[in-house]
């Protein structure tokens, strides 16, 4: 090995070779509005990438960084395996060097299936299951006995077997110990269908007596049932013998010929429960779900009461604690006893059950139960989640990718985040942090501004550097780094107020509230305290009510602002108008779609255990309409332009001149209000962020007629900048008439608030009362609440 000489002449070892490869190094990233950004991210620090919304951010750190890392490791497989896996495309980078193993802890909601609980997705249960068929009494079985997702079946049956050169028969018996609830199947709930809501009965089949969406009559739905012969559908439903009742309705599925042609026949119930029932609400079409709402009650399972488990499971207890007392419990409290079993057989068991569950606590989830549905949480609670199993991990020289951790937190629970981001970094990992909270970019090591701007203004790196660089820089985040809003000096009185009396909601105890309406009411307390539990429980829903909550849009990549909004519609019609034609032309997904793609504007080629390849479309060149379409004009301007306008550059075009169309203008006026002026019209939904799709859908329902609109905290995704135009948009809905309930934690927005309602004191069943109620200055005045404590401290009082 070559030495170097110092000073004293004592010899120094030259750096290991392996030791210059200290930094995560991007040239020329050009994914999505990026252009042609290069940055040097250190290793084992704490980076946070800071901008606007639409400035880029995720586009370099998830699109880029961390999708090149899973890429490669997926083609560390062998091409069977990646046969199976979902094939990922490389990244519009020119140079991607240093990269390790990226594990990313995004808001992604988790999977809305029935059978997913917060145990399930921790391996909290697998733990318990196992504790239980140890300890409990008395014994059960295996841990399949304590498991919701495994039925319990038995069988027997002759086997033939070779033995000595001869085949021999015997008999073999099989037997599986699973605690399913038989009743309900492990879902802890059953559906009851109103059947007035599935046909008339006083009409007859070919009158159209099924009033179900899909079952017009003429369709194969309605041809199965009236063309079966089971029946006269001729006659009324009411007429109908008890056995023509029964084959009508629940009959087990029968192969028969049906109009000449071999088909299923199965009653209309189960039918029904297959094709409607079995999919997460939230995933069906509107119409669907409005029928599934009016036609079937979910209630609970009266055999194991919502648990889940069977009568054996729910049998077998550990100091008469059972499994279901168990993950009812509240996490908090499960883990205090958990750390009261003292059982030397179990020990090491017994240790990695009490990490997973105080790391809950730790990370500001002990207020939830093991049994909660996975569905349920928000995009803040189940990004923490999915960082339980990452805290405890042995796993250094990782790369962790945040999106906004804080997302959902209280000012005093960002506290305990931050030092859980440190304590990740601290074990040798690299840690990447997409945020716009102030307390975060304050801790990071390296700090990456993008901007200036959004969307077409934005793709380039502002600033990169330290904190107090940021300051020193005045990027648009460096000048609001230090923002903060003052308490208002006149407040504005109530026209009326929302009385809620004895509110039980899930945490709430016998709440009694008076909402003021006409004012500007921010509902705040720590996570878990009863603020959503308050408002989306105790406000009736119904007319004169607007909910804009954080629920995820559905929408394929065919979707877009201009589709979601229904701006399209009056686009459409000004086109045809304009031109003499039909407005189907001008939708992609209709008439006017190029053939080649058939409106995609893409071309997707699958390459079997190779990577997909997504290419321009020749025949369009990326515009998604037929060239006979694109001959029709509007102002000077085809439909693609128009669809490649941002909102501002369409707001001007369909405000004046011969594009102007005042009914797509006002929509456009909804969508620059809430900050989204730099979104292109046709830019897919699946490309928004969490904060861009709930600010969407709020453009929506701006020009609702509801008198009082609830927001579930809109500050998510928003940049330092953006908030004080938040705080203006909120203002011009009060000043208008309308009463807004904003459930926030942000301090701008409480500053700005007419009134505070604070919940707590605690989180779970420390939680579900009012601490205080009045202006924010009384709030800041007296300090008897955490949040009052920090919204003191935020305004320098």
């Amino acid at each position: 090995m070559s030495m170097t000489t110092r000073t004293d002449d004592a010899p120094v070892p030259e750096p290991h070779a392996a030791d210059s490869h200290e930094l995560i190094r991007v040239h020329g990233a050009r994914e999505n509005n990026l252009r042609n950004v290069t940055v040097e991210i250190p290793k084992r620090r704490l980076t946070v990438f800071t901008g606007v919304s639409g400035s880029g951010k995720s586009s370099l750190v998830f699109d880029t960084i961390a999708a090149e890392s899973q890429r490669l490791i997926n083609e560390t497989y062998s091409a069977f395996v990646q046969g199976f896996m979902p094939t990922l495309a490389r990244p519009d980078v020119d140079v991607l060097d240093g990269l390790t193993t990226a594990i990313i802890v995004d808001q992604q909601r988790m999977g809305a299936d029935p059978r997913s609980t917060v145990g399930t997705a921790t391996d909290a249960n697998a733990m318990l299951r196992i504790l239980f068929s140890r300890l409990g009494t008395p014994h059960i079985g295996s841990p399949k006995a304590f498991s919701f997702n495994v039925a319990s079946i038995s069988g027997a049956g002759a086997v033939t077997v070779e033995r000595g050169g001869k085949q021999v028969k015997e008999r073999r018996e099989f037997s599986i110990t699973g605690g399913m609830c038989p009743r309900c199947e492990g879902r802890g709930t059953v559906t009851d269908i109103d059947l007035t809501q599935l046909y008339d009965a006083d009409k007859s089949l070919n009158e159209g007596a099924l009033t179900i969406p899909g079952y017009k009559p003429g369709g194969w739905n309605h041809r199965l049932y009236t063309e079966s012969g089971l029946y006269d559908p001729d006659k009324p439903v009411r007429t109908f013998s008890k056995q023509q009742l029964d084959d009508f309705l629940y009959r087990e599925p029968t192969r028969m010929k049906i109009a000449g042609i071999n088909m299923t026949y199965e009653g209309l119930v189960p039918r029904i429960q297959k094709s409607m029932l079995a999919k997460d609400r939230e995933a069906m079409q509107p119409h669907i779900r409005e029928f599934v709402d009016r036609a079937v009650t979910f209630t609970t399972c009266p055999d194991c009461a919502g648990t889940r488990l069977s009568e054996a499971a729910r049998s077998s207890k550990i100091k008469g604690i059972s499994i279901a007392d168990a993950c009812a419990m509240q996490i908090s409290d499960l883990a205090a006893w958990v750390r009261e079993l003292d059982e030397p057989s179990v020990a090491p068991l017994l240790a990695s059950l009490r990490e997973t569950l105080d790391s809950f606590v730790e990370i500001g989830l002990g207020y939830l139960s093991l049994d909660r549905p996975a569905g349920t949480l928000s995009g803040g609670e189940a990004q923490r989640t999915k960082m339980i199993r990452h805290l405890g991990s042995s796993l250094t020289d990782v790369t962790y990718v945040f999106d906004e951790p804080t997302a959902g937190l209280h000012p005093h629970d960002i506290r305990r985040m931050n030092d859980l981001l440190l304590r990740l970094r601290d074990k040798g990992n690299t840690v990447l942090v997409v945020e716009h909270k102030p307390e975060v970019i304050a801790i990071a090591d390296h700090v990456v501004d993008l901007g200036p701007g959004a969307g077409t203004a934005g793709g380039t790196v502002c600033f990169e550097g330290t904190v107090a660089g940021l300051r020193a820089a005045r990027t648009l985040t460096g000048r609001h780094l230090d923002d903060r809003a003052a308490l208002k000096d006149r407040l504005r009185e109530p026209s009326g107020a929302l009385e809620i009396r004895g509110a039980t909601t899930h945490n709430l105890k016998g709440v009694d509230v008076d909402i003021p309406l006409g004012v500007l009411t921010v509902v705040t307390g720590v996570a878990g305290s009863g603020k959503s539990s308050l408002v989306h429980g105790s406000v009736p829903a119904g007319a004169g009510v607007v909910f804009v909550d954080q629920a995820p849009i559905r929408g394929s990549r065919r979707s877009n602002p201009a589709t979601y909004t229904g701006l399209l519609e009056p686009v459409r019609k000004a086109f045809a108008k304009a031109n003499g034609v039909k407005p189907a032309l001008f939708s992609a997904n209709s008439e006017g779609a190029c053939p080649a793609c058939n409106g995609a504007g893409v071309v997707y080629t699958d390459l079997a255990i190779m990577a997909g390849v997504a290419t321009t479309c020749e025949e369009c060149e990326g515009r998604r309409f037929d060239a006979s379409v694109l001959e029709y004009r509007l102002g000077g301007r085809d439909i693609s332009e128009v669809l490649a306008m941002t909102v501002e550059q369409a707001e001007e075009f369909f405000g004046s001149g011969a594009g102007r169309t005042p009914a797509a203008h006002r929509i456009l006026r909804n969508l620059a209000d809430v900050g989204l002026g730099y979104l292109t019209l046709g830019q897919p939904l699946t490309t928004l962020s969490g904060g861009e799709r709930q600010r969407l859908k709020l453009a929506t329902h701006m020009t609702d007629k509801g008198g009082i609109y609830v927001l579930d905290e809109p500050t998510t995704g928003l940049h330092l900048a953006d908030v004080e135009q938040l705080l203006g948009l909120l203002d011009r809905l009060v000043d208008a008439g309308k009463s807004v309930i904003v459930i926030e934690h942000h301090q701008a927005v409480m500053a700005h608030a007419d009134w505070i309602i604070d919940l707590g004191p605690g989180a779970g069943h420390d939680g579900g009362r009012i601490v205080f109620e009045g202006t924010p200055a009384e709030l800041v005045a007296a300090r008897s609440t955490i949040t009052g404590q920090h919204l003191a401290e935020y305004v320098g009082r």
